[in-house]
Formats: structure tokens, C-alpha cells, sequence
């Protein structure tokens, strides 16, 4: 991913806590508009049925990396960032199987957002931290950029900080207080945590935008939210689309999903 894509990516992320009915009426015209589209007529796959079978045992640990382990040596995916997108998938299954989320779709936004973690030379620990950060550019309503502070940083700082998105999958601060959600908190919790309908969740569940295990589960939160039923290609696209408003952006991301699930 190019620093100007991470600058388009940082200028159209949308945070719905704050600007919900701005967004449905920017989603209603565009979507629309991209709806009439040939380019995407399907959702790409959901995923294969071997992450979603790990759900019958609470000990799948050893069988998830041994999955991650082969879609990263098959589709040149970090093993790190490929188990982090099943996890996620796992667990919105378990709790949102209405939502039909599957790992390919949280690989092909990771893909173009970040590289899957790599942008310049980027890593992932084996926490699933990556280092050093990945940092777009400060939202601050110039070179055609929405104009966002972060309120927690501009009170620690005293003076207004803008917005930057942050991570693999590039939140903003706002966004991440919002959908932001620490993986592997336990099973009994996983329904309470990943309900869309809560408006914010307890700080020490918030996780960091920083780990790409909480960040493809907060993505995952965020776009069952959006996109209902993401079997359909009008769930599926409508979900993308309010990640990025931007058709472009939603054909690179069906390109990267669709290569990952026909592999």
C-alpha cells in the first residue's frame, strides 16, 4: 500500500458515533450509485468451513495456527495477520451467525489498508503487535482531508492533536472507541463483547488498534454492523463501502477478497 493510499484511506474513514447521519445520507447516495455497478455482482467467498468447524471445540488453538500457518505459506498472508482474520471470523460466527462474515473480507481490507501489517517495513510480534506503528496522515482539513481532533489526545496535550488513523486496519480514535474490542478476552464473554448494538464498551476490553488480533475483530464488529448479511453483495458491499466511502476502494477490497478465496 502506497502513502497516498494511506492518505485517501485516512481522509474517508467515517466515524458513526459522531457522524451517523451524515453518513446515511452520504452511504444512500453513493451506494446507490456504486449498486448500479457491474463491477462487483457477488460477495466473495465466506471463508472456508475448516475455521468455521473449530467452533465446536473450545480448544482450537493448535488447530487455528495449524490453518493460519497454511493460508500464509499458500497466499503469502503473515501466519500472524492470517490467524488474527480467522480468529475474528470465529468468533462473529459464534455470536453474530446472521452476519456470515468470512476471513477473506477482513484479509482483503488488512491487504489494502496495510499490507497485511507490512506497510514500510512493518512486523507483526507474536502478541500480534505490529512495530513500528502504522500512522496515516493528521486529519486536519487540509489537502482535501476531513478535519477530526482526538479529544483524548488533544486534553492530555493541551492543545488540539488531529486525528490520525491507526493500525493494520486503520481506526480512527473515535471509530476505536466505538467498535474497538480486546480479542481473547474468553468465550463466556464473546457474545457481550462483539453486540453491535452497544454504543462503547468498558476501557479495559477497548484492546489497541495497534494489534492486529483486536483490530480485525473490531473490523469485524463494525462491518456486520454495517452490512447486515454479508453473504449478499448488497450487505456485503454496503459494509465495505461505509469502512471507505469510496467505489474504488470497494472494488480493491472485493479484488484482494475474491483472490484469497478462490486460492
Amino acid at each position: 500500500m502506497s502513502p497516498s493510499a494511506l492518505r485517501r484511506a485516512g481522509r474517508r474513514r467515517i466515524c458513526l458515533s459522531v457522524l451517523t447521519p451524515l453518513l446515511v445520507v452520504v452511504a444512500a447516495v453513493g451506494f446507490d450509485r456504486y449498486a448500479q455497478s457491474e463491477r462487483i455482482t457477488a460477495a466473495p467467498g465466506v471463508g472456508d468451513a475448516t475455521a468455521i468447524e473449530l467452533l465446536a471445540t473450545d480448544a482450537h488453538t493448535n488447530a487455528l495456527d495449524t490453518w493460519a500457518h497454511k493460508r500464509a505459506t499458500t497466499l503469502s498472508i503473515p501466519m500472524r495477520a492470517a490467524r488474527a482474520y480467522g480468529y475474528a471470523a470465529i468468533v462473529v460466527a459464534k455470536a453474530q451467525p446472521e452476519c456470515h462474515l468470512g476471513w477473506t473480507t477482513l484479509a482483503g481490507i488488512a491487504k489494502i489498508e496495510s499490507d497485511h501489517g507490512r506497510f514500510r517495513g512493518a512486523t507483526i510480534t507474536a502478541e500480534g503487535l505490529v512495530r513500528p506503528v502504522i500512522r496515516g496522515v493528521a486529519l486536519d482539513g487540509t489537502n482535501g482531508n476531513a478535519r477530526i481532533v482526538d479529544p483524548q489526545a488533544t486534553a492530555r496535550a493541551e492543545q488540539t492533536v488531529f486525528a490520525r488513523a491507526a493500525g493494520p486496519f486503520q481506526f480512527i480514535p473515535d471509530t476505536w472507541q466505538r467498535w474497538g474490542i480486546r480479542a481473547g478476552v474468553g468465550r463466556e464473554n464473546l457474545e457481550r463483547l462483539i453486540d453491535a448494538g452497544k454504543t462503547g464498551l468498558p476501557k479495559e476490553t477497548l484492546g489497541s488498534p495497534d494489534n492486529i488480533d483486536d483490530a480485525a475483530l473490531a473490523a469485524a464488529r463494525y462491518l456486520c454492523a454495517s452490512g447486515g448479511d454479508l453473504s449478499t453483495s448488497v450487505g456485503w458491499r454496503q459494509a465495505i463501502f461505509s469502512y471507505n466511502h469510496s467505489d474504488a476502494y470497494v472494488a480493491q477490497v472485493h479484488a484482494a477478497a475474491s483472490s484469497y478465496a478462490t486460492r
